[in-house]
């Protein structure tokens, strides 16, 4: 089975490509509904983009996407939902009201839902959360999963040291981690996740931890040689600004965290999902343990953000294993991104298309209606000292020779020598003449002169496979750690 990634609405995705009893593992990590802003690659979000808003920062609405949710579960909708999930949140909708809080738990009872039934019999289901939310969403989790035979194991509590404290409150240092299981079997490989012992405790018992013939019991604990059972409570630290694991996403989880839920509760071949994978830390670890995985994200910059984690980590030939729905490979595909209807999304065309172009190297402009007319900028090597600005503008809809003179403008007041215009349609013959006026660009780092407004179809990015092919400043995505795939068998080492 190839691994499989999935852009787009998770709980699309879920009702029509995931099957029935076919995932082992289930990771989530979404939005905390804590109405923080997490955001630093989407920095400077307001009320001007809701569509980021809702996709980045974990602020709810009690919108028409809400209402038809509540529709779907208080009537329930061709019987999806148990009894117990019904009455929860009709019941709720008496406590809290119809506002944030009311619609981010409909979201995650429809997706925690789906999660439940594409879980096989022997699955498990890890939910990270903050305490913000955790007591209603434990009501939720109780009602799919306890009321079907699933079963409740553990809250996990994930400890972590941070910077500053606030003036009126005790310092927040942990998140929370819900763990179910589907039925009464279930994965959870002991011996894959133990601890080390402490120093004293090697000290004091180091005869019986060296010996490999048995185990020795002390109190309510019970010495073995491969270490320590791990408690609920894991002090992992997150990871550091200057980590080379570290990649810029605003909430990214280390490495570490992963790789003790998905060595604990899933084997080599088993079949792993995220259906918030984000930066991809979870399909990363799978990678690297043998694991198949299933990922999902509703942002292209997620998307191109987790190929460009994987071919850094594992080599260009790891993306070869990948089927990729819904990122555009064809002009009928790229069509339909272009003219979704769902706001959350009609930025999500503009992000494409500049990423792909510039294969994943540059800075996205989010501002919708703010944005001065640029889609997204690089910075690259030019001859003079400080780096040069090459902007990108992107139009889906019908352009003429006028966008051209405006890009002209824009490109004054960025200060950029360079500019890019992206089209869905094919541009006018006026459009190249004036492409063409605004002159050449000359550069040592350059072989040929180029001109200085460039043209580029979505034609050109999806059967030409056109790239941007200049030398940058800087990357925008820092590269991952080069990955060592270790398969241990019978012994031996294979690296």
């Amino acid at each position: 089975m190839a691994n499989y990634l999935y852009y787009g609405d998770n709980l699309e995705v879920l009702r029509r490509y995931i099957k029935d009893d076919s995932v082992d593992l289930c990771y989530i990590d979404p939005p905390f509904n804590s109405k923080r802003n997490y955001n630093q690659i989407y920095n400077n979000i307001g009320s001007e983009d809701k569509a980021q808003a809702q996709a980045f920062i974990d602020t709810w609405e009690w919108d028409n996407r809400a209402m038809h949710g509540f529709e779907e579960i208080s009537t329930n909708y061709n019987g999806l939902f148990t009894e117990q999930a019904v009455y929860l949140i009709t019941g709720l909708e008496n406590v809290l009201g119809k506002g944030s809080l009311l619609a981010y738990l409909v979201s995650m009872t429809l997706r925690i839902t789906e999660i439940h039934r594409v879980l096989k019999p022997t699955g498990s289901f890890y939910l990270h959360c903050d305490p913000t939310a955790s007591h209603y969403l434990k009501l939720v989790l109780d009602a799919v999963f306890c009321s079907q035979g699933g079963n409740f194991l553990n809250e996990i509590i994930w400890c972590y040291r941070g910077a500053g404290y606030p003036k009126k409150d005790f310092g927040r240092r942990h998140d929370l981690i819900f763990r179910y299981s589907k039925g009464k079997e279930f994965t959870f490989n002991l011996d894959s996740v133990r601890e080390e012992y402490a120093e004293t405790t090697k000290k004091r018992f180091s005869h019986y931890i060296g010996n490999k013939r048995g185990k020795k019991d002390f109190g309510q604990q019970s010495l073995n040689p491969l270490g320590k059972q791990p408690d609920d409570w894991w002090e992992i630290q997150p990871i550091a600004p200057s980590a080379r694991e570290r990649l810029g996403y605003p909430t990214q989880k280390p490495e570490a965290l992963l790789e003790r839920i998905i060595k604990a509760s899933s084997n080599e071949g088993d079949i792993v999902l995220d259906a918030y994978c984000g930066c991809g830390t979870t399909v990363a670890v799978c990678e690297k343990f043998n694991r198949k995985w299933i990922g999902i994200d509703i942002t292209y910059q997620s998307i191109s953000l987790i190929l460009k984690r994987l071919e850094d980590s594992f080599g260009k030939g790891v993306l070869e294993t990948i089927k990729r729905h819904g990122i555009p490979k064809d002009m009928e595909s790229a069509i339909e991104l272009a003219n979704k209807a769902d706001d959350r999304t009609r930025k999500e065309f503009e992000k494409w298309a500049v990423l792909t172009y510039t294969n994943n190297r540059a800075l996205i402009n989010h501002k919708k209606g703010a944005d001065q007319g640029v889609d997204g900028v690089v910075l690259f090597q030019g001859d003079q000292q400080t780096p040069e600005k090459m902007i990108f503008q992107v139009k889906s809809g019908k352009v003429k020779s006028g966008d051209i003179r405006d890009l002209i403008g824009t490109m004054t007041l960025q200060n950029a020598s360079l500019a890019i215009f992206i089209t869905l349609q094919e541009p006018t013959k006026e459009m190249l003449t004036t492409a063409k006026s605004a002159g050449f660009y000359r550069s040592q780092y350059i072989t040929d002169s180029c001109d200085k407004i460039q043209i580029v179809t979505v034609k050109d990015i999806v059967e030409k496979r056109q790239r941007l092919n200049i030398r940058l400043s800087y990357e925008v995505l820092k590269s991952a750690e080069k990955q060592k795939l270790v398969n241990f068998k019978q012994g031996e080492f294979d690296l």
